[in-house]
């Protein structure tokens, strides 16, 4: 059966996705079920919700209105639900935690069976964006975010630094030779970052911008191009430490490479809300003191 709750939870998700598909992907159900949940909704209230035509949908006014009120009181169902488990002195709840897929790849994921076993009664949400997202859209609770911070209301717990190495693969080297210097670098093939200019500002005492050869706004698609031999790229400890250990990847130039630079830090950004505190101190105090950044 099918609870008014989860038709709430499929309009926000409806909204937060921009269509009907996105939304049952997201969800992991079918569109049809989404498109019953809009419908179910809308004739319950006696009100059209959303307009749609096969090409894009648009929420009306009365439909934004209730979706601002929707996602208040999930808020406020959320608070209910977490008070419940701090009664118990046990974290619980659903925990949704956004992070760019290189990081959960390599730094989380390997730590969550242990974090399942200490905290069962979490459930965990690992969502993979390569961009800043809107923590209230998108109903996150916690973001890991590397680099400085420019937003002055989200509250931030340093959880380290990821230091930067410049890398190639030894078939790469072995046929365009070994950059000792900028000059000598602006000769070879770069691989950078897609839509994100400033990860393509590489950190020497006279910061070098670079013209990518090739580039991808995902830095595991990054790694892995490295990783083919397609040239030279500029990647965080947490990526390339196994690759440089087993030799797979060789780093450049290391000593010319500013240290500490902004793009070193890494930290947990989320919005301070008592009801999900207990949860998000439980992640945070068990991850922090296992991350090999």
């Amino acid at each position: 059966m099918i609870s008014r709750t989860q038709d709430l939870e499929i309009l926000l998700t409806v909204a937060d996705c921009g269509g009907f598909s996105a939304a049952a992907r997201q969800m992991d159900i079918q569109v049809a079920r989404v498109s019953r949940s809009i419908s179910r909704l809308e004739k319950e209230l006696k009100v059209t919700l959303i307009n749609r035509t096969t090409r894009k949908l648009q929420f009306t006014d009365e439909g934004l209105f209730f979706l601002d009120q929707v996602r208040s009181g999930l808020q406020q169902l959320a608070v209910a639900e977490e008070s419940l488990k701090q009664a118990k002195d046990t974290p619980g709840g659903r925990l949704r935690v956004d992070g760019a897929s290189p990081f959960i790849l390599h730094q989380l994921a390997p730590l969550m069976e242990e974090f399942r076993n200490c905290y069962p009664d979490i459930r965990l949400e690992l969502v993979a964006n390569e961009t800043i997202i809107d923590l209230i859209e998108r109903r996150t609770d916690i973001a890991i975010r590397i680099g400085d911070l420019d937003d002055s209301n989200l509250h931030a717990r340093l959880l380290g630094r990821g230091k930067l190495h410049l890398v190639a693969s030894p078939d790469y080297l072995q046929r365009r030779g070994v950059p000792q210097t900028q000059e000598a670098l602006q000769q070879h093939d770069l691989i950078g970052f897609a839509d994100a200019p400033h990860l393509n500002i590489w950190p020497f005492s006279n910061p070098m911008k670079i013209e990518p050869t090739i580039s991808s706004s995902n830095g595991e698609v990054v790694r892995n191009l490295c990783l083919k031999g397609l040239g030279i790229a500029l990647l965080s400890n947490f990526m390339v430490q196994d690759d440089i250990a087993e030799g797979s990847l060789i780093a450049l130039m290391t000593e010319q490479l500013v240290s500490p630079n902004r793009r070193e830090v890494v930290q947990a950004v989320y919005y301070q809300n008592s009801a999900i505190a207990a949860r998000i101190s439980a992640f945070l105090d068990f991850i922090q003191p296992r991350l090999k950044l």
